[in-house]
């Protein structure tokens, strides 16, 4: 599974046959089967590029995706959240992140061991209370789509957005961010405990906001920018 989640990481687009392919390439002499239950018990989905943790519900409204063509300027102007999968000794846990689309800042982040919406919900609140967004994209995940998310978004006057289906790299940046934990942080440190991995990505998205530097922020961290182009902000207005 930890080979498998390295792999689909590395290569979001990768089905089972793919993912079979490179697993023996890399010395594992599996079958597809076996290949497809994992992946179906981590919540990785074979046919479309998404990540299949948040499945959509049919009586949830689903609303359209907001940002294609849209020039991000500003902090606030776009938030955005996904959840991922971390394993953790033998089993796994999730994490949800809600990111400021401009700076890359996260504001939030909630780990969790089912994927009911009440550690969503829980990111959300923490986030809320750092700023509001104009627009908040999500995937169409039951999560998303629950009248107790969108119902918090829309009593705060937020717009909501929501990727196509199978459409992971309508929230690339986010894809981005997972991308950044798991190689920097969660592959090296092979989690044994909750506890473990709690304290673990705790340092590391403290390190994220406010010391990596990103070169399409001209080598500043996120936070760095979120805050200075908000004070910028408040003085021009």
């Amino acid at each position: 599974m930890q080979e498998i989640d390295q792999i689909y990481t590395e290569s979001p687009f990768y089905g089972s046959r793919r993912i079979t392919e490179e697993l023996g390439v890399r010395g594992h002499e599996v079958n597809r089967k076996r290949v497809v239950r994992l992946m179906k018990k981590m919540g990785i989905q074979a046919i479309f590029p998404k990540r299949h943790l948040s499945k959509s519900s049919e009586s949830h409204v689903k609303y359209p995706y907001l940002l294609r063509g849209l020039r991000i300027t500003r902090p606030d102007q776009v938030w955005a959240t996904d959840i991922t999968y971390i394993r953790v000794g033998g089993g796994y846990l999730y994490l949800t992140a809600i990111m400021d689309w401009f700076s890359r800042y996260v504001l939030s982040w909630k780990l969790s061991n089912t994927l009911d919406v009440s550690f969503c919900l829980e990111a959300l609140e923490e986030a809320l209370d750092i700023s509001k967004p104009e627009i908040f994209n999500s995937d169409q995940g039951c999560q998303y789509t629950s009248r107790d998310f969108t119902g918090a978004l829309e009593s705060q006057g937020i717009k909501i957005s929501m990727d196509g289906k199978g459409r992971c790299y309508d929230n690339i940046l986010v894809e981005r961010l997972w991308r950044s934990v798991k190689y920097e942080e969660v592959y090296l440190k092979r989690y044994e405990t909750g506890k473990e991995s709690f304290e673990g990505l705790s340092s590391y998205l403290r390190f994220y906001n406010e010391r990596r530097l990103h070169q399409s922020l001209d080598y500043k961290p996120p936070q760095e920018v979120y805050e200075s182009c908000k004070r910028e902000l408040y003085v021009i207005t």
